[in-house]
């Protein structure tokens, strides 16, 4: 990584934050902590899949239209292509941890189909 890629390291979002802890060919490792009450814009990517575990608290996941609960050590598989969001509906922060695979993994791989924050 180049000095100018710090930024990705760690980012603040309106729901919460995010931290890279690995990447490499294919894939990247992230921790996303969601605050109480907040869910990620529902989205979907061109160029790649997720898998995610719930790490702490509990944890929504709008699949394709369909609502998942999962609970700390529960996962769940995001195909490419497929519409999704996480949400946190307790009333603690939710850390899930996220592995991306593809051959494409940059931020702007996303289209967000709705964004409770107008983005």
């Amino acid at each position: 990584m180049s000095n100018n890629d710090n930024h990705s390291r760690y980012d603040e979002r309106p729901w919460g934050n995010y931290t890279v802890l690995d990447e490499g060919t294919g894939y990247k490792v992230k921790r996303i902590e969601v605050k109480p009450g907040r869910r990620l814009s529902y989205q979907k990517h061109a160029q790649r899949a997720e898998h995610w575990m719930v790490v702490e608290g509990e944890a929504r996941v709008t699949l394709d239209g369909r609502e998942i609960s999962l609970v700390p050590g529960e996962t769940i598989d995001i195909p490419i292509g497929a519409a999704h969001r996480m949400e946190n509906p307790g009333e603690s922060r939710m850390i899930f941890i996220e592995i991306q695979r593809g051959d494409y993994l940059g931020e702007d791989d996303i289209v967000r189909l709705q964004d409770d924050f107008g983005r």
